[in-house]
């Protein structure tokens, strides 16, 4: 084997035929393990340093594929500990690179913990962010007493026996356009606190329970809050009605706790 055909083999990049390059907008369906990483939005430390976030892992990536300035645009800001299997991205970019081996090409240079799932091209006015007309969340709780060692980094653990048909009931009252300000992290920084949920029920997949959020968008730490608040309704702590009283009043201190966000999961973004 030669050098050329070795280097090849291990770099689907190394492979591409010259091509004429030409600007395009890209879409990205990005799938990634949160675990390690400090959520989706590039963020620095107190002295300048980088911090390793996603947006800022495959940014760096796409520059060094694509050997030019790349600015990606992601349409959910996932938390630190957040995982995804269908956060959605776009970007400019002159390539020869054909569209049906960007991907590869991409995925031979990216860290295990993160993958693009699909690139595409797109319209030029296409928007990760604006054009997106729903999305959905996934809370998985591991509701059993036995530790779940080989996914703990993927569920939250509750021990605690769940009344789901109770956390049902509450969860339909959450359904609808409301202000969701009880729901949210204090430092949501958003104008209106207004959303829309269009689906957010129980499911049980044993010995898995998981809270599935349907929206037009959301505020910091919603959907996390949510999963709190309906646990409480399934420990017997909170009544199913204790979901208007937290819309009425738009007093996060009525809500349950933030759950941890090993358990949620941005399943997909609708366009």
């Amino acid at each position: 084997m030669t050098q050329q055909d070795f280097l090849t083999t291990c770099d689907p990049a190394a492979a591409i035929p010259p091509a004429t390059a030409t600007r395009q907008r890209y879409k990205l369906t990005l799938a990634y393990d949160g675990t390690a990483f400090h959520g989706w939005q590039k963020q620095v430390t107190l002295d300048g340093q980088p911090l390793r976030t996603v947006a800022g892992t495959v940014e760096d990536t796409l520059r060094r594929v694509l050997r030019q300035p790349i600015s990606l645009v992601g349409a959910s800001r996932t938390d630190a500990g957040v995982h995804a299997v269908g956060q959605t991205a776009h970007f400019n970019a002159d390539t020869t690179i054909p569209t049906e081996r960007l991907a590869t090409a991409i995925n031979s240079r990216l860290p295990q913990d993160v993958e693009v799932v699909s690139a595409e091209p797109a319209p030029t006015t296409f928007d990760a962010i604006s054009d997106a007309a729903s999305k959905q969340y996934r809370y998985r709780i591991h509701n059993t007493t036995r530790r779940p060692l080989a996914i703990r980094h993927t569920v939250w653990h509750c021990w605690i026996p769940l009344d789901t048909t109770a956390m049902a009931a509450a969860a339909a009252r959450i359904v609808g356009t409301h202000d969701f300000e009880g729901f949210a992290a204090a430092s949501h920084g958003r104008a209106t606190t207004v959303r829309t949920v269009l689906r957010c029920e129980i499911e049980r997949h044993d010995p898995e329970l998981h809270i599935v959020v349907e929206g037009t968008g959301f505020l910091y730490n919603m959907v996390r809050i949510i999963a709190g608040t309906l646990i409480e309704v399934g420990r017997g702590h909170f009544q199913p009605n204790r979901i208007d009283q937290i819309l009425a009043t738009c007093d996060r201190r009525q809500a349950g706790p933030t759950l941890p966000p090993t358990g949620l999961c941005l399943e997909w973004i609708k366009y």
